[in-house]
């Protein structure tokens, strides 16, 4: 489904990606995974077009994106969530999925016209599926952290993704909201079909639920395969971990 090719990008001489290569076949769960500062979130910019690549391929189902403004990106099949939660905070949670919902189908231009009615159904299931019907009127802005950030993947969902790119889902959640996050995650996946590609500091999260996973460092990828594969790299381990004694 995605493919990332030789992915190169820096900024006034500073390399943040340089070498990148990923693989995501659809119906995967895929983490990227390295250190602070190794490159993940610009890798994801990139793909989603908030950044241009120096040099390199993205290719989408066979289509090369490079280049593709985010917009663009978006219409063919791939919504993301970002590291800092980004909501409208002064609308409810119906009314912050429903613009999804009528983006998505190309009427933005009126958003809150009662010929808009259409779009209610689906954004109540979305809301549904996700749990987030009891909490459809809430303003948004006065949510929990987590609730904000299931409300953010509600809105990725408003764009029917077929790619779904997660920055960090469960930055800053208690325990609970990070198991509750990762069984939204399965669901996603398992009951939506939906690919995931997502990166995430919580391993114990990452190897629960990745089909494969890739490692960065320096803005390079190390390695890309089962989770059997990367926990046993030696490279890897010295690369995160700072020592090959040390385990995922």
């Amino acid at each position: 489904m995605l493919l990332v090719e030789n992915l190169q990008k820096s900024f006034d001489g500073f390399i943040a990606v340089s070498d990148a290569r990923l693989e995501v076949e659809k119906g995967e769960v895929v983490a990227v995974i390295g250190p602070n500062g190794a490159g993940k979130t610009t890798l994801f910019n990139l793909i989603t077009g908030q950044l241009r690549a120096d040099s390199g391929r993205l290719l989408f189902k066979g289509e090369n994106i490079s280049g593709m403004p985010p917009y663009g990106i978006c219409r063919k099949g791939i919504s993301r969530s970002f590291q800092v939660v980004n909501i409208f905070a002064r609308l409810t949670v119906f009314e912050n999925v429903r613009v999804s919902v009528i983006s998505h189908n190309k009427r933005t231009f009126n958003l809150f016209s009662r010929a808009e009615s259409i779009a209610v159904s689906e954004t109540e299931e979305i809301l549904k599926s996700l749990g987030f019907s009891e909490k459809s009127d809430r303003i948004s802005g006065s949510l929990s952290h987590g609730d904000q950030k299931v409300l953010e993947m509600a809105i990725a969902l408003g764009n029917r993704p077929e790619l779904l790119i997660l920055d960090e889902p469960t930055a800053g959640m208690s325990p609970e909201e990070t198991r509750d996050t990762l069984e939204l995650m399965k669901l996603l996946s398992r009951e939506r079909g939906i690919t995931i590609l997502f990166c995430e500091h919580d391993m114990e999260l990452v190897f629960s639920i990745s089909n494969r996973i890739m490692v960065m460092q320096h803005g390079r990828t190390i390695i890309q395969g089962k989770p059997d594969v990367v926990r046993n790299d030696t490279h890897v381990q010295e690369a995160y971990l700072g020592g090959a004694d040390e385990r995922f």
